[in-house]
């Protein structure tokens, strides 16, 4: 499975590279904390809603900490997504590139 750390994502979002950004987190995680654009999932709809993915896109798949969003990847690669894990997931995003985005457990 591949990954992307979170400074190599905000580069990606810098120079405005084309990919999606898909948040499995629940709702209410998201009302708290979130990185926008993004598309929401939650990995308890994954199987159901896989197909309103674009698989010609370059796919990050993002939660709290690295560890659902490392099982989205796992499901999506056997469905041909090109799909990186973002390691540390939201709350490495919070610790090393936006810090007013907040921190929660």
């Amino acid at each position: 499975m591949k990954s992307i750390s979170v400074i190599d994502l905000k580069e990606k979002f810098d120079k405005k590279e084309k990919f999606d950004l898909l948040d499995v987190r629940e709702a209410n995680e998201i009302s708290y904390a979130k990185i926008d654009p993004h598309i929401h999932i939650p990995i308890g709809s994954i199987v159901a809603k896989c197909e309103e993915l674009n698989k010609e896109k370059e796919l990050i798949v993002m939660c709290h900490t690295g560890v659902r969003s490392a099982q989205v990847c796992q499901y999506l690669e056997t469905l041909g997504f090109n799909v990186s894990n973002l390691e540390g997931g939201i709350h490495a995003w919070s610790l090393t590139v936006d810090s007013s985005v907040p921190q929660y457990w």
